[in-house]
């Protein structure tokens, strides 16, 4: 399976790459050579320290560029009243009419913690297309679903900017 991400998402993965070449490549490799400096590496905790820092950000440049490489672009546009991809949405919970906010984001993105709801999940994939008032049902799987009820949707304009229009 690919990931999907918005043209946004590469952009900043790229930037994450270019930081972490230009920048965290050479404090890590500066690292290394200072704590090899410090004499006998069978013993240095910190050469090994340093190494580790180091193997861990190539190992990220390399997760984020194999990101890129199979990703499937995806269009965060959708239309004006519509739920798209970086929408923020209020829902109802028809059960126990709590209302929670989420903000229905890319695979890469998604951290239901903080409130952002990936594409692929059941409730980004329900709320997708979806209009204030519609009352949208759940699949978790086959033995359970539950309804939901949007509320208001706030629409992110330029993929992320401040720009926000509500409905």
């Amino acid at each position: 399976m690919h990931n999907q991400l918005t043209k946004q998402d590469i952009k900043r993965m790229e930037e994450e790459i270019e930081h972490r070449k230009l920048v965290v490549r050479k404090e890590a490799l500066e690292a290394v050579k200072e704590a090899r400096a410090h004499g006998d590496l069978s013993e240095n905790f910190e050469y090994y320290a340093a190494k580790r820092e180091k193997n861990k950000n190539e190992s990220r440049i390399r997760f984020l560029e194999r990101m890129i490489k199979t990703a499937e672009i995806i269009s965060d546009d959708s239309k004006e009243d519509e739920i798209g991809v970086n929408n923020t949405v209020d829902v109802c919970f028809e059960e126990d009419e709590s209302v929670e906010t989420y903000k229905i984001v890319t695979t890469m993105r998604g951290n239901s913690l903080e409130g952002l709801v990936s594409t692929e999940s059941p409730i980004g994939k329900a709320l997708l297309g979806h209009k204030v008032g519609d009352r949208v049902c759940v699949h978790v799987n086959d033995n359970f679903s539950y309804y939901i009820i949007v509320k208001r949707i706030e629409k992110t304009v330029d993929g992320g900017s401040d720009k926000i229009r509500s409905f």
